[in-house]
């Protein structure tokens, strides 16, 4: 996956805010906490509430990490930026 969440869950264990405390408050839910501490997918409206409540940018949470042997339009991505 090459959106990781470090800097969330590092944010998250540095205020002190708990998965029963996103749900509770209706922030995200289990599954979305989840797909976070495991690298998966979530949406972007997951995105805007965690940012609401974090009270940072999507910047400061998630990055992306370039997939080496990605393949676009037949050909492999080999670092170097490319058209898209």
């Amino acid at each position: 996956m090459p959106i990781v969440y470090d800097k969330l869950v590092v944010l998250l264990k540095k205020r002190g805010i708990t998965s029963y405390t996103m749900k509770k408050n209706k922030i995200i839910g289990q599954a979305t906490y989840g797909k976070i501490m495991e690298g998966g997918e979530i949406d972007t409206r997951s995105i805007a509430k965690l940012c609401k409540l974090l009270e940072c940018q999507p910047g400061d949470i998630l990055e992306y990490v370039e997939e080496t042997g990605v393949r676009f339009n037949n050909e492999t991505q080999t670092g170097s930026s490319k058209n898209l």
